[in-house]
């Protein structure tokens, strides 16, 4: 039994012991940390206990098992000393006596910083809770552009709180999973951290639908008895077809989560069987060059679908992943679906930017070092220019919610767009300057007009004017915070001057 599932049990029989659970957390970190780190963690948690001890949950258990779940479910990442110390202490500032300031002086700067980082706004006044809710995201954002493990102890605690929903009223619940498939979800998306996500995904699916979730539940429990001998088949023909070229490989079957499968039904407009009728594998190999010896051999094995190849090998995807996916006609013309990729892309696949924890030799990730953190640097810089926090809210989910596509610059450069981007959103990519002067696009050599949706693989110049300025009809076909942000800041500016000049006159 993983980590995870020894916490989702705990919460499902509803029996917590503090002893036990604090035992579990400690024998976690004991197996990757020293014991100087060891004993920082276990005054960490000497002092929550303390400050929670009047304290209880909404379920009436005592308030510290929650922090003691949320620093568990990130040692289980093998995340830093710091990070788990923070966790233990995340809700001390907001809901006890203990000042920052104390915190700072007992473990340090870099711990101070990450429990502000997530504890909310409630000291200030706003009109709404709506306000404060929006300023709290603000708030989180930009502390995890300079420090990311701020919205990794973020998400811990958003998971465990979504693992003991039930105890809350229904409002209460759709509400809270309304947020996190909103937001949350697709912050631990953006962060590669995958495993994260589908649960985020499934609780909140069940939270806003139980009926439709217990469904496709069911329909999940019998179409894979129906499936297994099937599957079975798939796996010996693959294993057998490794064995042949001498190549060392797992293969396993890929189970599809409830959420993921609703959303294919609803997108794609299809019944449950025609999701189910596509049979998906994973292969896991020691390096990057036996991924392509898989890729050719499982092709003599089955033939490949035409046009549903991707390499994310050599173009990962935004938030790190690196896979290569084909989708071949089986046995007996049954579609299948593999991805091959090595161990260490199955790390990061599943724990996304923690994964990087494992591969640091101080065990800190600097956001700054990682180019998958652009889009973050980018929302970074252009916050200051968002008064208004609605607007900003409305570019966050812009980029934090589409899938990516894939398109070059003449130069052969790669830039990532989201699903639904333009040459207009490609030409602010570039610059903001290039975005403002951009008169016209060429997509593979031919001219179109600038509300062209991209593809992946597209290649796109940029056709510019000094005489060319952003008009605000712009704002109907751009689909990145960045070309909005620039264009509503030069509309305003303009505007701003022509009221100036009529004043004058």
């Amino acid at each position: 039994m993983t980590g995870n599932e020894e916490g989702k049990a705990l919460v499902e029989t509803g029996t917590f012991d503090k002893e036990a659970e604090l035992n579990h957390l400690m024998e976690i970190v004991h197996g990757y940390l020293d014991d100087a780190d060891c004993k920082r963690i276990m005054a960490a948690f000497n002092l929550a206990d303390k400050a929670h001890a009047p304290q209880k949950r909404a379920s009436g258990e005592p308030y510290i098992l929650h922090p003691l779940a949320v620093a568990t479910i990130l040692a289980n990442l093998q995340i830093d000393a710091t990070t788990v110390i923070a966790a233990l202490l995340h809700d001390v500032v907001e809901d006890t006596e203990y000042t920052l300031d104390q915190i700072e002086e007992l473990f340090g700067h870099e711990v101070a910083f990450l429990v502000d980082g997530v504890t909310k706004l409630n000291q200030f006044q706003y009109h709404t809770k709506e306000d404060q809710q929006l300023e709290n995201y603000r708030k989180m954002i930009l502390a995890m552009a300079k420090d990311v493990r701020v919205v990794v102890i973020k998400l811990g605690d958003r998971l465990h709180n979504m693992r003991t929903l039930e105890v809350l009223s229904g409002e209460k619940r759709r509400r809270i999973a309304k947020e996190t498939l909103e937001i949350y979800a697709p912050i631990a998306n953006r962060l590669g951290m995958h495993n994260i996500r589908i649960e985020f995904e499934d609780l909140g699916f069940k939270a806003m639908h139980p009926m439709r979730s217990e469904r496709i539940r069911g329909a999940v429990r019998k179409a894979r008895g129906n499936r297994k001998e099937i599957v079975n088949k798939i796996e010996e023909s693959l294993s057998h077809c490794l064995a042949i070229d001498e190549i060392e490989g797992e293969v396993s079957g890929r189970q599809k989560h409830i959420y993921g499968i609703y959303k294919k039904m609803r997108g794609k407009r299809r019944a449950f069987n025609e999701i189910m009728d596509v049979y998906a594998f994973r292969i896991i190999v020691d390096k990057v060059d036996t991924c392509y010896r898989v890729l050719g051999a499982v092709h003599n094995l089955y033939k490949p679908l035409p046009g549903r190849f991707k390499d994310y090998i050599a173009i990962p995807k935004a938030n790190g992943y690196q896979s290569l996916h084909t989708t071949l006609f089986g046995m007996h013309g049954v579609p299948i679906e593999i991805q091959i990729r090595t161990r260490e892309m199955e790390e990061m696949a599943n724990n996304g930017i923690a994964a990087h924890w494992l591969y640091k030799e101080k065990g800190r990730v600097n956001s700054k070092d990682l180019e998958q953190f652009a889009w973050l640097r980018e929302i970074f810089e252009r916050q200051s220019e968002e008064t208004d926090s609605r607007e900003f809210m409305h570019s966050l989910k812009m980029d934090l919610f589409k899938d990516e596509v894939y398109v070059y610059t003449p130069a052969g450069d790669v830039k990532e767009l989201p699903e639904g981007a333009t040459p207009l959103d490609f030409a602010f990519i570039i610059h903001s300057k290039v975005g403002q002067h951009c008169a016209g696009a060429k997509v593979n050599g031919r001219v179109v007009p600038l509300r062209t949706l991209l593809e992946n693989g597209d290649q796109v110049e940029i056709l510019a004017s000094e005489a060319q300025h952003p008009q605000p009809s712009w704002l109907r076909f751009v689909a990145t915070g960045k070309a909005r942000s620039s264009i509503r800041r030069f509309v305003r500016h303009k505007e701003r001057d022509e009221t100036i000049e009529l004043g004058r006159k």
